[in-house]
């Protein structure tokens, strides 16, 4: 399996590490691809690590403003032009998509996801890895809209969250 996992290349602190650095042997040891941003920094490379250190490989989408951070031992390595060729193509090389924590930036790749999803542009098991409560507000936020209205499908079928990385993976093996 291809998973793409968006996430802060951002360094954190163990609450948000371990959950992911969890996540990522987990997928390294059943033998799956990890699809990511290529970033050798902050929890990019703590995943990157984990899956390498046991068996998985990589497949980095960077972009060229980042090139000089991308990964340099990734199994392959490409460089989009832009962020949004970026995001498109972490989508398209992948079978299902995590959500880990993150930034803005991570927000706005969750929030494309879902978007997209909602808009059957793709059928892709979404999972957010809610490690620490991290995404308890947009949980929230996402089953008000939901209650309210503004979702044509029923949350469950956009997005899963997840409390950890074993409930993660077991979640995507059971959904692609």
């Amino acid at each position: 399996m291809n998973v793409c996992v968006f996430l802060s290349a951002a360094d954190l602190e163990p609450r948000y590490t371990e959950p992911a650095r969890e996540f990522a042997r987990l997928l390294g040891a059943g033998g799956h691809t990890l699809v990511w941003g290529g970033s050798e920094t902050g929890l990019m490379k703590v995943v990157a690590d984990g899956v390498q250190e046991t068996g998985g490989r990589l497949v980095g989408v960077s972009v060229e403003f980042l090139r000089a951070k991308a990964r340099a031992d990734a199994d392959e390595m490409v460089v989009a032009a832009d962020l949004a060729e970026r995001k498109a193509e972490l989508l398209r090389r992948s079978d299902a998509v995590v959500v880990m924590v993150g930034g803005a930036g991570t927000l706005d790749e969750a929030t494309e996801i879902i978007e997209l999803k909602k808009h059957g542009l793709h059928a892709k098991p979404v999972v957010l890895l809610n490690s620490a409560g991290f995404y308890d507000g947009l949980e929230q936020q996402l089953r008000r809209m939901e209650a309210d209205g503004f979702l044509p499908l029923p949350l469950s079928e956009l997005v899963h969250f997840a409390t950890d990385g074993a409930a993660a993976l077991a979640y995507l093996q059971e959904h692609v």
